[in-house]
């Protein structure tokens, strides 16, 4: 049973301040994510299924039409062939992606082509990828998105704020977004980690951001340098572990951009699972931001199947 929404908590200076992060621990830990241990053959498949119910399937291109996020959609309601779904033993579930993600101005389409799907529309709100465009705006535009059909918002913070250390802007801004979001719609914050400089900053900004009543933190918008690595997941993830335990509140946690490959998603389930649990490992707590990662899985699956590598173009994403 999901646990209840975030309502945010006073913004605590001292749990934010307090923080520190040793970079080369961080760096160790996340290290051996990957060679300490091997999921292989059936239970490898059974992971890699599971990644593809918490895709947030992603395009945020300059080329994006209507026609495009329709065929995007039809993928996400059929991510994976139906006869690679029956040899699998999965015919009979109804595996989906756990969102659809684009621009504002392709909200409307979205949300046709998922009708009835039950799989939601994520929108990047206005003002992505920089950040710098003025709160007032942003907030007109996050409640139009959501009377549009969009679900979820992906707000990108500004991060002059976390420079400054201008905490309680921060905190006032979130809040801002969430209240425009309602009751309807769950608000995602980016705090673009490759920006921030420090795993500290990365730290108390997703502190603040839950504070403000954020619903999911998220690394990235993908457009950056430097997008989601195991470093920032790590910090990220026991930020959310130290909320949890002061609040008791359960937030969700979004990784995203630089995520391509069957491999790439298996260490972030792992720290996921070994970070903050089982309980994290559903759509409503992990998303992947992807574009690109489900046509490995798939292939990676053909191969599981198999014992031979598909070529992509039998595995289009849209």
């Amino acid at each position: 049973m999901n646990k209840p929404r975030n309502t945010g908590h006073p913004l605590a200076l001292d749990w934010v301040l307090g923080a520190r992060v040793n970079k080369s621990a961080a760096v160790r830990r996340t290290q051996s994510l990957g060679g300490r241990r091997t999921v292989k053959k059936a239970y490898q498949a059974a992971w890699l299924l599971k990644a593809v119910t918490m895709m947030d399937l992603t395009t945020l291109e300059s080329n994006d039409t209507d026609e495009r996020v329709a065929r995007l959609c039809a993928k996400a309601r059929q991510p994976i062939r139906p006869d690679m779904l029956e040899a699998l033993g999965m015919a009979d579930r109804k595996l989906t992606v756990g969102a659809v993600c684009v621009y504002p101005n392709r909200v409307r389409a979205a949300v046709a082509a998922l009708h009835g799907s039950g799989i939601p529309v994520a929108v990047v709100s206005p003002g992505f990828p920089s950040g710098q465009v003025p709160v007032a705006p942003r907030l007109e535009g996050i409640e139009k998105l959501v009377e549009e059909g969009a679900r979820e918002i992906d707000i990108v913070i500004g991060r002059e704020h976390v420079f400054t250390g201008n905490w309680g802007a921060l905190y006032e801004e979130v809040q801002a977004y969430r209240r425009a979001c309602g009751d309807t719609a769950h608000l995602k914050t980016i705090i673009e980690t490759g920006d921030l400089a420090t795993l500290t900053n990365v730290y108390r900004a997703s502190m603040v951001c839950m504070m403000a009543g954020a619903d999911f933190i998220k690394t990235s918008t993908g457009k950056a340098k430097t997008n989601a690595t195991l470093d920032f997941g790590l910090v990220m993830c026991r930020a959310i572990r130290d909320y949890g335990e002061l609040t008791g509140y359960q937030i969700g946690f979004k990784p995203a951009g630089g995520i391509r490959t069957a491999k790439d998603a298996m260490n972030w389930l792992a720290l996921i699972k070994e970070e903050l649990g089982d309980e994290w490992l559903t759509p409503h707590y992990f998303r992947f931001g992807a574009s690109s990662l489900l046509g490995d899985i798939e292939r990676q699956l053909a191969h599981h199947l198999s014992g031979r590598y598909a070529s992509a173009k039998y595995m289009p994403v849209g």
